[in-house]
C-alpha cells in the first residue's frame, strides 16, 4: 500500500448527528396553492446543468463531504433473491461502512449509514443484526414498487411492517391521481398511510419518472407534504428514469416553500441511479444551496443506494494512500 501523503493525516470534522426532526402533522389541502405551482423546464434545466462542472470541492473537504455522504445513505437491497443472510452482512456493512484503517488515517471517529431499506420479509433479520447500532430499518410498502395491490392490503402492509420493526416507511403513491389531476385522492389516499405509520416515520416515493411533467412533479410533492410526509422520495429505483437534477431541483423548492408557510422540515431522498461518489457531491451541493445546512444531516436527507458507498470507499482509500483500489476491497457486505 502508497505510503499516506501528508494531507491525509489532518484531522477532519467529525460527523455528528442532530436530535430527530419532528415529524410532519401536515395540514389542510389547499386545493388554490397546489394548482398555482407550476415549474419553468428550461430554467430548471439550465440551473440544474451549471451543478456538475461548478461545484467541485477537493482533498480533505471532499473527504468530510463524502464522509457526510455515507452517514446519509439509505443501503439498500431490493432483489427478489434477497435472503436472511444477505441482508446480516448488508447490516453488518451498514454498522461499519468505511474500513477502520481509513478512518484512523483521517482522524474520524466510527460512522454508520442513515439506515438499511428492505422488503417487509427482511425486516426481521434487519432489525436483529442492528440491534444496539441506532440505524433505523425502513421498509418499502404499499405494492412497492408499482402500487397497484388493493389498497386495504397496502395500508395493512404498513401496518404489518411497523409491527415488525420497520422505524421508517417507504411507501409509493398512486400515479394515476397525479396524471389525472385529482389532487384530492392522492392527498387522502397519503393521509390514510401517514395515519397506519404511526410512529414511524413516512416517505412518500413519488415515482417521478412516470408523472409526465415537472410541474406535476412540484404539485405531487405539496400535496404528499400537505397530508403529512416526513420525506419526499423521487424513484423506486425500478422506473425507466429515476433520480435527475431537475426533479430533485423541483422537489427541493416545494420542500423549502413548504417549510416557509409551515415552519415543519420535510425530508428529501434521491433514489435510483447515483452510484457514484462524484453524483453524491453534486447532490449535497444542490441541498445545501437550495435549502442549507440544516438539510445535510441523515434525518432530513438520504440517498437510496446499493453501490454508491463503495464507490465513495474507493474516493477515501485514494484519499488516504494516494491510489485507487479494486472494488473487492469495499465489498458490500
Amino acid at each position: 500500500m502508497t505510503a499516506q501523503p501528508s494531507h491525509a493525516k489532518a484531522q477532519l470534522p467529525q460527523v455528528t448527528h442532530p436530535a430527530q426532526e419532528p415529524g410532519n402533522p401536515g395540514m389542510e389541502l389547499d386545493l388554490d396553492w397546489v394548482r398555482a405551482a407550476q415549474a419553468n423546464t428550461s430554467a430548471i434545466e439550465r440551473r440544474a446543468a451549471t451543478l456538475p462542472g461548478r461545484r467541485s470541492v477537493k482533498k480533505d473537504f471532499q473527504a468530510a463531504w463524502l464522509l457526510r455522504a455515507i452517514t446519509c445513505i439509505d443501503l439498500t437491497t431490493l432483489s427478489g433473491d434477497d435472503t436472511p443472510g444477505r441482508v446480516r452482512r448488508l447490516c453488518a456493512k451498514a454498522r461499519q461502512p468505511v474500513r477502520a484503517d481509513l478512518l484512523d488515517a483521517m482522524g474520524m471517529d466510527p460512522i454508520t449509514v442513515g439506515a438499511v431499506c428492505v422488503y417487509h420479509d427482511m425486516i426481521a433479520p434487519a432489525v436483529e443484526a442492528l440491534d444496539g447500532s441506532g440505524i433505523p430499518v425502513a421498509a418499502v410498502s404499499t405494492g412497492f414498487p408499482a402500487g397497484l395491490s388493493p389498497f386495504r392490503l397496502r395500508v395493512e402492509e404498513i401496518t404489518e411492517s411497523v409491527a415488525a420493526g420497520a422505524a421508517e416507511i417507504d411507501i409509493v403513491i398512486s400515479r394515476r391521481h397525479v396524471l389525472t389531476g385529482d389532487w384530492q385522492a392522492l392527498y387522502d389516499e397519503m393521509r390514510i398511510f401517514r395515519e397506519a405509520c404511526g410512529a414511524a416515520h413516512v416517505k412518500a416515493i413519488l415515482a417521478t419518472g412516470e408523472l409526465g411533467t415537472l410541474r406535476n412533479v412540484a404539485r405531487a410533492s405539496l400535496v404528499c407534504m400537505m397530508a403529512g410526509a416526513d420525506f419526499i422520495k423521487t424513484s423506486t429505483g425500478k422506473e425507466s428514469v429515476n433520480a435527475t437534477l431537475p426533479v430533485s431541483l423541483v422537489m427541493l423548492r416545494a420542500i423549502r416553500a413548504y417549510h416557509a408557510r409551515t415552519g415543519y422540515r420535510v425530508g428529501y431522498k434521491p433514489a435510483g441511479g447515483i452510484s457514484k461518489a462524484k453524483d453524491a457531491l453534486v447532490y449535497l451541493s444542490l441541498m445545501k444551496e437550495e435549502l442549507g445546512d440544516r438539510w445535510l444531516r441523515s434525518d432530513l436527507f438520504r440517498f437510496g443506494a446499493s453501490s454508491l458507498l463503495g464507490d465513495i470507499e474507493r474516493q477515501l482509500e485514494h484519499h488516504v494512500t494516494g491510489a485507487y483500489s479494486v472494488g473487492w476491497r469495499h465489498a458490500a457486505g
